[in-house]
């Protein structure tokens, strides 16, 4: 490279060129070639390290190679413009050294918000494919204060550079933080309640929740800052601002630990004496079923005289918490109890009612006599 740098200077000097002019195309040309290198250079060392296991290094070079580019023009075209000024000097060129230093720290700041970026990414895929818990919403949350945190901190460092007083910006950053409370206050509570969301962690992304409060129900896509969105079972993206979530409230089944299946079933009066053996063989099914609980509460039991029906009532939990695999354990139940009943000569009773006329009722002729 000493050799090509010579032959270019000799060849300008040859040509008339001023001496200067040969430096700042010296310059542009190292930059050009440094940047052409790191490249390369890490073109390949990316692919090398997609290879491992390790989601932080293939993080720190992808998230590495755009910054640093812009890194590498920014020195050298104000290296270039440097020489400029000593040969040419002027009052424009005195905005050079804060420009180099203000470019240094975005680039800074631009490489940690990627590197925060794809190291969130890197993790939650490596996650699912390996099949490890990873906590989206927990992943997505420290993602989004570490980037907010680089650029507040990136601003403050670049003002300072500049000559600005960082007391002073931050008092005056605390009155105008009061105006701007009042202006925007709604988008306030949102934030804080994005906030509550992430520290509580009421759902998470991928959780099905409903409100009893509001017409709120489905599946958690995305938490932001002012806004989650939900999918609703009709595949509607629903869009609710956080700040409702700190006034409503909010089940979430895709935490159940079981399902429970209640429900009460009436025989005839006239199958009275059947409703023992029934009781006994119903608890006899649910106690050997494999896709029942017994280890949490478990009963059958007669418990009213209806108007129309003997009752008793079914109480189980299933050890599934699947809500269609629920369903279909609760039919199995269902349809083996009716099995039950009808196997003592039972039948299940329906609303009716039994006229009793004590004198009879008369026949047509009578009534004609």
């Amino acid at each position: 490279m000493d050799s090509t740098i010579q032959k270019l200077e000799s060849l300008a000097v040859s040509i008339g060129v001023e001496g200067w002019i040969t430096e700042v195309f010296i310059v542009v040309f190292a930059t050009l070639l440094t940047n052409f290198i790191q490249k390369q250079v890490f073109q390949r060392v990316g692919v090398k390290l997609k290879q491992t296991r390790n989601p932080w290094d293939d993080a720190l070079v992808s998230s590495l190679a755009k910054p640093l580019s812009v890194l590498i023009w920014v020195v050298g075209l104000t290296f270039a413009v440097g020489i400029i000024q000593e040969a040419r000097p002027s009052a424009i060129f005195g905005v050079v050294t804060p420009v180099r230093d203000v470019g240094v720290i975005a680039c800074l700041a631009w490489f940690l918000v990627r590197f925060i970026r794809h190291a969130e990414q890197n993790i939650v895929a490596r996650g699912k494919s390996r099949s490890e818990e990873y906590d989206r919403t927990t992943v997505d949350a420290i993602g989004k204060l570490l980037r907010l945190s680089v650029m507040i901190t990136a601003v403050l460092v670049a003002l300072q550079t500049l000559g600005y007083s960082i007391s002073g910006v931050l008092a005056f950053g605390g009155i105008g933080g009061i105006a701007v409370g009042f202006a925007a206050k709604d988008m306030l509570a949102n934030f804080f309640g994005g906030m509550v969301v992430y520290l509580d962690q009421p759902f998470k992304v991928g959780d099905w929740i409903r409100s009893p409060d509001r017409d709120i129900e489905g599946t958690v896509e995305h938490i932001g800052w002012r806004l989650t969105v939900i999918r609703t079972f009709d595949s509607r993206p629903l869009y609710v601002p956080n700040a409702t979530f700190l006034s409503i409230a909010v089940q979430n089944p895709s935490r159940m630990h079981y399902r429970r299946i209640f429900e009460t079933i009436g025989i005839r009066y006239d199958d009275a004496r059947s409703m023992r053996k029934i009781v006994e063989e119903v608890t006899e099914l649910l106690k050997n079923h494999p896709d029942i609980d017994t280890d949490k509460t478990l009963m059958v039991n007669f418990n009213a005289f209806a108007a129309s029906s003997l009752d008793f009532f079914i109480y189980c939990m299933t050890k599934t918490t699947v809500w269609a695999e629920y369903h279909e354990v609760k039919q199995k139940v269902l349809l083996s109890i009716l099995d039950i009943i009808e196997s003592h000569g039972a039948e299940v009773a329906f609303p009716t009612r039994t006229l009793h006329v004590p004198e009879g009722i008369p026949s047509v002729e009578t009534k004609a006599a």
